[in-house]
């Protein structure tokens, strides 16, 4: 009996797809796998997985279908995973603050329904829409708030996993401090579904802020910018959440002459940095926020600033910060999500620029933006000429100068296929030997995820 023929015994219509109807799920645009896993349960996966384990069946565990290294990119032989139906908030504690949460639950939905509790889920990404809280876990997804309120991984307690041969790992801890031996949820946040698959979980929540502030500053060197995050910090006395930094070449390519969106600084800098601080008392905190802004300016680290006065005029400012759509009219081109320490940086993004332009003087772009408080930068590079060998060009162009500055080549999206043979720049042999090691020890038949951050 075939690994379909046994899937259908354990499984009903509703939790796997096979055949023709396989070309309607949204994650069949490219390629069709040999069936779709859409369990409504932890013990549906389980039985699903025993089953594949045993037969040797290779399983791609795919969330929200954001990622940009290619980390759920499925083979004609691999069987699809998805946990779209696993998408229930169980619950939310407000006196623990905590919320329990199945893996397909969108980011924006546990968003939300903190808020709903007057309580607050930090992490926030351009596409919360659509990525999926296993994804984010999956991956250790960061974006705009990391500086205050850390990766993925700081706001886990607990976890539930399934295991390559079916096992159900249930650590769904919910209190912070946890020393009773090895803390297992870490090894699964961020192996992008290649030790397990992450079903269910137990995020923190933090009180909800009381009062926002954000503003758009200019800002005319290098130098002044590694100043003005330091000094951003101290005058706002840690709740400086967000320090965004979009170069020229980003501003310009998004706002596309005022066209798509409103300039709201109109001259020409080098850098554009959105500024935002999350409080408890908002007269306070509006006093507090103007000071800072008024201290930078004589500090002449600023050169002009708009601070907002709604919430409706802060979505506009992040609406630009988040428009990478606007970056289509583009393609094809080649994102980058790399991390690099400040004292670095200047030099590191001057060096990729050159080097983007030496090797294509006439049809190229460099565009760049980041989180910057956290070292973490983007760039979207495009170039004329064949695809496969333009971006095996453009790769060694931005990973190969992190090796001496010992930078990361992913700061938040994982490895995937996409960064695998670049995986040296940023980890020693003996790191990536162990990191087989544990591969082996929990997948022993190599099933899960196979072939992404490192081959087997």
């Amino acid at each position: 009996m075939g690994i379909i023929e046994r899937l259908q015994q354990c499984l009903d219509s509703q939790s796997l797809i096979v055949g023709e109807a396989l070309r309607a799920h949204p994650a069949c645009i490219y390629l069709i796998p040999k069936a779709i896993i859409r369990p409504g349960s932890t013990e549906e996966l389980a039985a699903a997985m025993t089953v594949c384990h045993e037969l040797g069946q290779t399983v791609v565990t795919r969330g929200g279908g954001s990622g940009l290294v290619g980390g759920t990119v499925c083979e004609g032989e691999d069987i699809l995973l998805s946990l779209e139906r696993m998408n229930r908030i169980e619950s939310i504690d407000v006196l623990g603050r905590t919320a329990t949460v199945q893996a397909g639950v969108p980011l924006q939905a546990l968003q939300d329904a903190a808020a709903a509790k007057a309580l607050f889920f930090p992490l926030d990404l351009g596409a919360r829409g659509s990525a999926t809280l296993g994804g984010n876990l999956a991956t250790n997804a960061g974006g705009n708030r990391v500086i205050r309120y850390g990766m993925t991984r700081d706001m886990v307690l607990g976890l539930e996993v399934v295991l390559s041969d079916g096992r159900i790992i249930s650590a769904m801890n919910s209190v912070i401090k946890n020393n009773s031996g090895y803390d297992l949820k870490h090894l699964f946040v961020g192996s992008e579904g290649t030790l397990g698959i992450i079903t269910r979980a137990v995020m923190r929540l933090q009180p909800a802020p009381l009062s926002e502030n954000t503003a758009l500053v200019a800002v005319s060197s290098f130098d002044r910018l590694v100043r003005l995050l330091g000094q951003a910090d101290q005058h706002l006395g840690g709740a400086m959440s967000a320090f965004e930094v979009m170069w020229q070449s980003y501003y310009e390519a998004i706002c596309q002459g005022g066209k798509r969106h409103r300039y709201p600084i109109r001259d020409s800098y080098p850098f554009y940095v959105l500024i935002e601080s999350l409080g408890a008392n908002q007269e306070a905190d509006n006093q507090r926020f103007a000071a800072a802004l008024e201290a930078l300016f004589e500090q002449g680290l600023i050169e002009d600033a708009v601070l907002t006065k709604s919430r409706r005029e802060a979505e506009a400012l992040w609406a630009i910060r988040d428009d990478v759509e606007a970056l289509m009219s583009l393609f094809p081109y080649f994102v980058f999500d790399v991390s690099v320490p400040l004292a670095e940086m200047e030099s590191y993004v001057a060096e990729v620029e050159a080097g983007v332009k030496a090797a294509w003087p006439e049809d190229q772009c460099c565009i760049v933006f980041g989180h910057l408080g956290d070292g973490n930068l983007h760039f979207v590079i495009r170039a004329a000429g064949e695809f496969e060998q333009v971006r095996e060009q453009v790769n060694e162009i931005v990973y190969e100068p992190l090796r001496s500055r010992k930078g990361v080549i992913s700061a938040e999206h994982g490895i995937g296929l996409e960064k695998r043979p670049y995986l040296n720049i940023s980890r020693s042999q003996d790191e990536i030997e162990l990191m087989k090691l544990i591969k082996r020890s929990f997948d022993p038949k190599g099933i899960l995820n196979p072939g992404k951050i490192f081959e087997a």
